[in-house]
Order: structure tokens, then C-alpha cells, then sequence
């Protein structure tokens, strides 16, 4: 829900003439003794449940439930107008009729905000894997720049410095929540926002009328058809953020130009250029190789301790940097931070600085030692190509410490169903032991997920109750996996990362995957500090 945080009354005229000026309005239905225009608006909201007297509901339609449904609960808790595609019957407060929903509910979210991405530096990341590291390294490296920054995404929220936490799991928010976050981090004295943009939150509008200065992208693989249905839907959705760099009301006193960071090793890059330019932004290209071709490249990337250094190439500078964070996949959100420095004139000693500054990120290869003879690492991965990356990243470890991979994942129920064979093939073609169990069933039989992804890591020559282990039960399952791993093997535990809850049919149960991790250690003996 998003409540008014500047000073002054809220007048629907006054966003009337908005609707109108964009073209969203169909007409207005008068209802009440107070003329519509005259009607003091003290709030936005899309959820009924959280409608209160003098505020406006915003009625939404969605795959499972319709706002509709919901409008004359929003009147009787005090809602004093509503923003409705079609009308609603004896509802008796005026109605602002519409003819799409989720792009009026987004003007109406921003301008009781007023506006607030207006007067702040906004920086979009969009693309498959790595959007929460790269934002956690942006952020990094613009405050120690100096520049206050607000971040937005998977795992946290963070204003003014302050961590908000996610309980919602919600990267991209609804457009209410959203502007009341960056009308938030406006009034702490943040001067940028980083905005984690994902496909669902560009195709619902969740991210409309916020003018964005920079837009990255990471990469685009596999994810998400249960909801977009194809790959060029799902890709399409991801442009619309650079196509939302084209310059409008707003956008010009922030003196920061229109920017698209863009991955050039990604096979599907030039459709993204082509989008930014013909917003009218400017292209920088990031990408690991030799010199030529790219804006910022890597020109050679040695690994140290768990981290990297890289050979940085720009336009303005060439010069060593080091990341902390482990995985050749890091070096690419690395050069995707710089490339917004770039973008943006930051001083480059800085940026360095702020990069190497940055040890870790919740739930992103976070490694739990308590001493034991081989490696734990929690990672988020939950699609085929982050698995791969994350695989392939930690392969090297555990050859040189004379051991395999272990790797123990699920896949989401109700999500996506054709990336389950494929990270089981994923994982048997690369692990020496396969673990899998649930990650979120929700509603879904959950051993129909498994046998699913079993299948895959089959066709790799895998056997089940050898080397191909299906346990449902996470706790239990990470517990058996630590037991059977040996000396220099590498255990991943993939999927869950930062999540705090597990989601089952009916609920959630609480979670922590680090915490699971270092228990079965414990169980095992091994109680180092870490």
C-alpha cells in the first residue's frame, strides 16, 4: 500500500488530469454526495484488506483472483474512490473507469509518492542470474563513492542504510509498495536506488512510471515459461526496461543521461542494444576476453584465494581489480557494476575499492567451514544455467583438493516444468553424488517434481540409490549428503540461498539453509567457529 509522504491534499482531479494526459482514462463515474474531483485521496492500495478511509482501491485483475471481487470490501473498510476497468455496481463512491488497470494503478502509485524516482538516480538490473550480486556490488561501490544509496530485491530491502528485510519474497513489489519504498529512501537521503527489475514485475507494470537513468542486464537463460509461456515472451518482457529509458516528463533535471549496461557475451545482446537506442539511451558492453569489441572488458581473469582478480579495460582506465566473491560468474557481475561507474563518471579508484570491499552476499556461494575435510557452499541457484555456473565454478576446488561434487536441489512446484530434467542433467553430468529434495512443493505432488528432474540426471549415466539419492525431506536430505561427503569433495546446497521459509501446500515452514548446513556439521564432529 502506498501512503501519501509529501505535504498537501491528494485531490482525484488531480489525478484525473494525469490519467487523461497519458491516455489511461475511459471516463469517470460520479458517486457520493462530493464531487469527484473534489474527493481527498490519502492513500493507494490494491489489496482490499488494507483499504482505509479516504483511500483509493485500485482494483487489478490477476491469473488466480480478480480486484473486481473485491471492491465493495475495499468501499465498507472506507475506500473513498476506485480505479476499476469496468464498473462496480452500488458501490456509491465515484469510479475512475479505466482502460488498463496495472499502468493507472502505477501512475497513481507514483503520484500520491510523489513521484519520487523523479529527484533520485535510478539504476535497473534485469536478466536471469546474478541481478541480486551485481546490485550488492553497485551499492557497494557507489557509497564508498559517497553516494547514499537505496537497494531493492531478493533478499533485502535497504533504506537510508537501514535493512527493511523481504518476508514477502517479492524481488519486484506491486507498484504501490514500490514507490512508498522509493519515496522512502527520497526522505532518508538516498541518493540513487538500485531496483532489482524482474520479467514478472516489467510485464505487470509494477516498475511503470519509474524513470529509470540505467538499465543492466546480466543474462537471459531459461526461467520462468510457467508464467510468460515462451522464451520470446519472457525476453520481450526483459527488454521493456530498456525501452522505459526513453527520456520523458521528469527524467531531465536529474542530469545523469539514459544509460544501457549490457552483457556482450550474452547471445541475445543486440536485441537488447537495439532496444535501448532506439529509447534514445547510450550502449556500454561488458564481456570477458580479449581487447576489442566491448566497453569494459576482462582482458585476463586469475583466481586468488576465493576471489578474482581481474584486468579491467575501460574507456577511461585500465587497472587491476579485485572481487572477493568466488565463480568466473562474478567476474561478469563485477564488470556489470562497473560498467554503471562508467555510465555515470564515478571515480574509478573508488569503484575498486568498493568492489574489493564487498566479502560476500547472503545466500550467494556463501561457504560454511566449521573445519570439516571438505567444502560447504549455500547458493541460490535455482535454474539450469546458474546450477552450471555455480558447478562449474567449484569443480576446480574440488579437483585440487582431490574430491567431487556433491550437489543437493529441488526444483519449485507450480513454477516452471521443463528446467526440471534439465538441471538434472545439469547436475549428472558434472556431481559424483546427487541429492535431491524439495525446494518449494507449494501445491504440487512433490515426488512428481523429483522423478521429473531424476530423469534428467539419468540420461547422465546416474543410478538411483548409488550415486542418485531422492530424499524429500531437506533437513534430512542435506544431513545424509554431508555424511557421505569425503575428503576435498565440494557440497553445494543449491536452491534456497537467503529464503527463510520453505513453501508447502497450505503454508510455509521456516527455513535457514546455513543454519541446517552447520548442525548436520556439528552432528557430525566438526565445531569450528566460522
Amino acid at each position: 500500500m502506498s501512503e501519501p509522504v509529501d505535504s498537501g491534499p491528494h485531490l482525484l482531479g488531480a489525478l484525473v488530469a494525469q490519467l487523461e494526459a497519458r491516455s489511461l482514462l475511459r471516463s469517470v463515474m460520479p458517486g457520493g454526495s462530493v464531487p469527484p474531483s473534489q474527493v481527498v485521496i490519502g492513500g493507494v492500495t490494491h489489496d482490499s484488506r488494507k483499504a482505509a478511509p479516504g483511500w483509493l482501491y485500485c482494483a487489478l485483475p490477476g491469473q488466480r483472483v480478480d480486484g473486481h471481487s473485491y471492491a465493495v470490501d475495499a468501499v465498507a473498510a472506507g475506500a473513498s474512490a476506485l480505479l476499476v476497468e469496468r464498473a462496480v455496481p452500488g458501490a456509491g463512491v465515484p469510479q475512475l473507469l479505466v482502460h488498463r488497470a496495472r499502468p493507472a494503478f502505477a501512475l497513481a502509485a507514483a503520484w500520491i509518492n510523489g513521484y519520487p524516482s523523479h529527484s533520485m538516480g535510478i539504476i535497473g538490473i534485469t536478466g536471469t542470474n546474478g541481478k541480486t550480486t551485481t546490485a550488492y556490488l553497485i551499492r557497494a561501490m557507489f557509497e564508498e563513492c559517497g553516494l547514499r544509496t537505496g537497494m531493492m530485491g531478493t533478499i533485502d530491502v535497504l533504506v537510508g542504510g537501514r535493512s527493511l528485510g523481504n518476508p514477502e519474497r517479492s524481488t519486484t513489489p506491486e507498484a504501490d509498495e514500490l514507490q512508498a519504498l522509493l519515496a522512502q529512501m527520497r526522505a532518508a537521503g538516498d541518493r540513487f536506488a538500485v531496483v532489482e527489475s524482474t520479467s514478472h514485475g516489467l510485464a505487470q507494470h509494477r516498475l511503470g512510471e519509474v524513470a529509470f537513468d540505467v538499465a543492466v542486464l546480466t543474462n537471459l537463460t531459461h526461467e520462468h515459461l510457467e508464467f510468460h509461456r515462451t522464451a520470446e515472451a519472457y525476453a520481450s518482457a526483459k527488454r521493456i526496461l530498456f525501452q522505459r529509458l526513453a527520456v520523458g516528463p521528469g527524467d531531465l533535471d536529474k542530469g545523469l543521461g539514459k544509460w544501457a549496461v549490457i552483457n556482450a557475451d550474452d547471445p541475445q545482446a543486440s536485441r537488447f542494444s537495439d532496444a535501448a537506442r532506439e529509447a534514445g539511451a547510450s550502449v556500454l558492453s561488458y564481456g570477458v576476453g580479449p581487447l576489442g569489441g566491448v566497453d569494459i572488458g576482462a582482458t585476463a581473469v586469475r583466481e586468488e584465494g576465493s576471489g578474482s582478480v581481474i584486468e579491467v579495460s575501460t574507456p577511461r582506465w585500465a587497472a587491476e581489480v579485485r572481487i572477493a566473491l568466488p565463480g568466473r560468474f562474478n567476474v561478469h557481475n563485477a564488470l556489470a557494476a562497473m560498467g554503471v561507474g562508467e555510465a555515470l563518471g564515478l571515480d574509478p579508484e573508488s569503484m575498486r575499492r568498493g568492489l574489493a570491499g564487498l566479502r560476500s552476499v547472503p545466500g550467494r556461494m556463501e561457504s560454511i567451514d566449521l573445519g570439516q575435510p571438505f567444502r560447504v557452499v549455500v547458493d541460490y541457484a535455482h535454474t539450469p544455467d546458474a546450477l552450471a555456473k555455480v558447478l562449474d565454478g567449484l569443480a576446480p576446488l574440488a579437483a585440487a583438493g582431490g574430491g567431487g561434487l556433491v550437489c543437493v536441489f529441488g526444483s519449485a512446484g507450480d513454477r516452471d516444468t521443463d528446467k526440471r530434467p534439465m538441471m538434472g542433467r545439469v547436475a549428472g553430468s558434472r556431481c559424483r553424488l546427487v541429492v535431491l529434495t524439495d525446494e518449494d512443493p507449494r501445491a504440487e505432488d512433490r515426488s512428481a517434481i523429483l522423478e521429473a528432474i531424476a530423469q534428467g540426471a539419468e540420461s547422465q549415466g546416474m543410478r538411483r540409490d548409488v550415486d542418485l539419492l531422492i530424499i524429500a525431506d531437506r533437513m534430512q536430505a542435506i544431513v545424509r549428503a554431508i555424511e557421505l561427503a569425503r575428503s576435498g569433495d565440494v557440497v553445494v546446497l543449491a536452491g534456497k540461498g537467503h529464503e527463510r521459509t520453505i513453501e508447502v501446500a497450505g503454508g510455509v515452514i521456516p527455513w535457514d539453509e546455513s543454519a541446517v548446513a552447520r548442525n548436520a556439521l556439528r552432528g557430525l564432529g566438526h565445531d569450528r567457529p566460522d
